[in-house]
């Protein structure tokens, strides 16, 4: 009896490894032979239908290779570290332009005769640019400086004449006052000195006239001498000696309607074109970072000086006026720029 027994425990005993497998740890064994003490072999057979329970997770090593590649696919995959915020404006852009810049002509149409300057020079204010053929008006200058000198001297003849007509008629007077001379003479003495009055009288008004001509027609004389109408470099020289100046010619062949074409270079300044929808990011006095296209790396200070109060409905763009705050030789009139309205903050 007792060996059928041990036969029988024999045959129920289970491997160390199965057990570990299937239970995690050798505690198992221990409960199935006593669970066939107790009721045989129904209650080992009990214990297989219990759902087996879960084997631990295993903790593997990772090899210091494999640590580091986790370790940068995680810092890889982690949100970027926060930015510093960057004050990036509205950007538009624009070209130089002069707020003084004139085609200097004459007022009258002549024959270029001289021409005294040439792209690049600098010019003041009231300096002779170019002189026209004056000879035709020197020649009536001429007349009526004559004409004024001859008016001139008639009316000092008339006034000696007048002042010799009254001497008389005051000796007249005394000789009709005395007895010794007749009314008749003395009223025919008196017409003499007014008809001498009102010839000098015409006279002088004949002088005044010669005297208009002549400040007329040196002030046409002059206008044969073309001047700069402000201090300034000249850009452009548009005329040759021999050819006809005319203010109020279409130009083409030898007909020019301009000298020279002159710019003020301390009012240079940007204009640039900002979109209508983004205008309202633009105010008067507003800073502004000013880069010129052929001087990248230099930043110039600047400052919107005003925003023209009309639209361009073609483009939809407002023009803004932008002061600079540096004077330069390298700043040229119609360079590009790029200017960038700083946000006020």
């Amino acid at each position: 009896m007792n060996d059928q027994r041990t036969e029988q425990l024999h045959s129920l005993t289970i491997e160390r490894s199965e057990v570990d497998t299937r239970s995690g740890g050798p505690g198992w064994a221990a409960v199935i032979v006593a669970m066939v003490l107790a009721g045989g072999a129904g209650a080992a057979a009990a214990w297989f239908l219990l759902p087996e329970p879960e084997a631990a997770p295993a903790i593997q090593a990772q090899s210091p290779a494999v640590e580091e590649r986790v370790q940068a696919d995680n810092a890889s995959t982690a949100a970027p570290a926060p930015r510093p915020a960057v004050n990036s404006g509205l950007v538009a852009s624009g070209y130089v332009v002069a707020r003084r810049q004139a085609t200097v002509s004459a007022e009258i149409t002549g024959r270029i005769r001289d021409v005294l300057i040439e792209e690049g020079a600098v010019v003041e204010a009231g300096e002779v640019l170019a002189y026209l053929d004056d000879d035709r008006a020197q020649i009536d200058l001429d007349l009526y400086e004559a004409q004024e000198a001859a008016a001139n001297e008639r009316a000092r003849a008339l006034a000696a004449q007048l002042t010799e007509a009254r001497t008389v008629l005051e000796r007249t007077e005394r000789l009709v006052t005395s007895g010794y001379a007749s009314d008749s003479r003395r009223t025919a003495q008196q017409a003499q000195v007014d008809s001498l009055r009102a010839q000098l009288s015409a006279a002088r008004a004949d002088l005044a006239a010669a005297q208009v001509r002549v400040r007329s027609q040196r002030d046409y004389v002059d206008r044969h001498i073309v001047r700069a109408p402000f201090g300034g470099v000249v850009i452009a020289k548009n005329a040759q000696v021999g050819e006809i100046l005319s203010p109020v010619s279409a130009g083409g062949g030898f007909t020019r309607t301009g000298i020279a074409t002159l710019v003020d270079m301390e009012s240079l300044e940007l204009e640039v074109d900002v979109n209508e929808g983004q205008i309202q990011r633009v105010s008067a006095g507003q800073q502004v970072e000013a880069i010129l296209d052929a001087y990248p790396d230099w930043r110039i200070p600047a400052h919107v000086e005003a925003i023209i109060p009309t639209a361009d409905r073609a483009r939809a763009t407002i023009r803004v006026r932008v002061a600079l705050g540096e004077r330069d030789a390298r700043i040229l009139p119609d360079m590009a720029a790029r200017v960038t309205f700083l946000d006020e903050t």
